[in-house]
């Protein structure tokens, strides 16, 4: 097997040729190549550069939960827009209160996938209920998982058999036309019973291609999760439960105040700040302990 450092040093010498871009699909490919090698030489994942898909579903907590998911939105959305990245919904449902049982974003930018892919994993919020009578303390729970928007190229690799496709009614925007069609679309793939729900496109068909993208994405996120588990001894799960004990992080605003990431142990006891975007110090702090 050719070095990488080797490789690398080829490809820029070939780079430099004046007849580099005679064949330009050639010429693509040995960029991308490229690309891919500097980033596995720097420690980097062959994603980690595409922009981010991230999906919020609320756990255990009822209207808390839901609610503490529309929170996360909010606080992903200010980070996002505080690197000049863009946000757009590609699915949501939400409740009666404007909190969400479960949101798929799209979140575009360099290196956005590369950055977020560490806040996938189940989030904890304890405070004193809006929507107790009581003013009792409720514990809540939101799952966020996070995978790359990959292009539709590749995802060829899902095999048509264990895909599950269907469709509904759009509700979200474009018009009358989205209800009066069946242009929403769902895909589950069976072997590991990933699904995407996919609404914001305003064809069938532009929504299933999208679809396809965005569980190709899933599953490489899927798959890469599971290997980090069996590297560390750890046994693989198929299915992740949004309840107390699997948290990564958990957000306490009452009795006291405090952010605190249990992976890394980093803690922020402002947590305004937090929930306004502020999250790069449990971002960079996973970044060196992973």
């Amino acid at each position: 097997m050719t070095d990488p450092k080797v490789r690398i040093a080829e490809i820029e010498a070939a780079m430099l040729e004046p007849t580099f871009w005679n064949e330009p699909q050639k010429a693509q490919a040995m960029f991308k190549e490229l690309q891919e090698l500097k980033d596995t030489a720097d420690g980097k994942g062959k994603y980690d550069r595409l922009n981010a898909i991230m999906s919020v579903v609320a756990g255990a907590g009822g209207d808390d939960a839901e609610d503490f998911a529309r929170i996360l939105v909010d606080m992903y959305t200010r980070y996002a827009e505080g690197r000049s990245w863009s946000v757009a919904i590609v699915d949501e449902n939400r409740n009666d209160h404007n909190g969400y049982r479960n949101i798929t974003l799209e979140i575009s930018g360099k290196g956005a996938y590369g950055t977020l892919r560490s806040e996938s994993g189940v989030h904890r919020l304890v405070r004193i209920s809006p929507f107790n009578a009581n003013d009792k303390r409720q514990t809540s729970f939101v799952l966020v998982e996070v995978s790359p928007e990959v292009p539709l190229a590749e995802a060829s690799g899902l095999q048509e058999e264990e895909l599950e496709v269907s469709f509904a009614r759009s509700g979200g925007a474009g018009g009358q036309n989205v209800n009066k069609r069946e242009t929403a679309v769902r895909i589950v793939h069976k072997p590991t019973n990933l699904s995407v729900n996919v609404s914001s496109e305003r064809s069938q068909q532009q929504n299933r291609e999208k679809g396809l993208a965005l569980l190709a994405g899933k599953v490489f996120a899927f798959e890469e999760a599971q290997r980090a588990r069996e590297m560390q001894g750890l046994s693989v799960e198929k299915t992740v439960k949004i309840e107390w004990g699997s948290q990564i992080r958990s957000y306490v605003l009452h009795p006291y105040q405090l952010v605190k990431d249990h992976r890394t142990n980093t803690e922020v006891r402002n947590i305004d700040a937090v929930l306004a975007g502020d999250i790069q110090v449990f971002l960079d702090a996973h970044e060196h302990t992973s």
